[in-house]
């Protein structure tokens, strides 16, 4: 990893830009890079959760709905093996394996799905960070893949909330 205090400015003009709309500056990948790391690692650390979460609610799902969870359930272990195959390609090592917390399953399906949607929203501005600290184009295209599968997810969780949770 690159020690920032020795970058250079990522254009002529920063810091000492007057922006007509919104300051790009932050999202300079140079400048977002570490975080992007941070998030990548963030991401998947509740996987045993996330799993234990999705099985959970695929249990409880109606039979014509259980292929819908089960669908993102699916896209989300896939998102999991991507961001660890990015993150060891970045850095040369393994993200690092965090302790296991106790699974408090929902209350009930509507509030699991509720969970699920909210989840989903925080993901997509999650990743969307973590897109604007990588360069290289096929790191960029593997980001926007999952962040386009969470926008997917949050459509199928309002389905389903519209389904069961009036």
């Amino acid at each position: 990893m690159n020690n920032t205090s020795y970058m250079r400015p990522p254009y002529p003009s920063y810091p000492n830009t007057t922006y007509k709309y919104y300051p790009t500056y932050m999202y300079v990948p140079a400048y977002a890079y570490p975080e992007a790391l941070q998030l990548i690692v963030q991401s998947v650390s509740n996987e045993r959760e996330d799993e234990l979460f999705y099985n959970y609610m695929v249990s409880m799902a109606p039979p014509d709905q259980k292929d819908i969870v089960a669908s993102i359930r699916d896209d989300e272990r896939k998102h999991n093996k991507m961001l660890r195959e990015i993150y060891w390609e970045l850095t040369g090592q393994d993200i690092p394996p965090v302790p296991e917390t106790a699974f408090q399953p929902p209350r009930s399906y509507c509030e699991g799905i509720t969970n699920a949607l909210f989840g989903e929203l925080a993901a997509v501005e999650r990743y969307r960070k973590i897109l604007f600290g990588l360069e290289f184009l096929p790191y960029r295209n593997m980001i926007t893949e999952i962040y386009t599968d969470e926008l997917k997810h949050g459509s199928k969780w309002n389905y389903l909330f519209a389904l069961n949770c009036r």
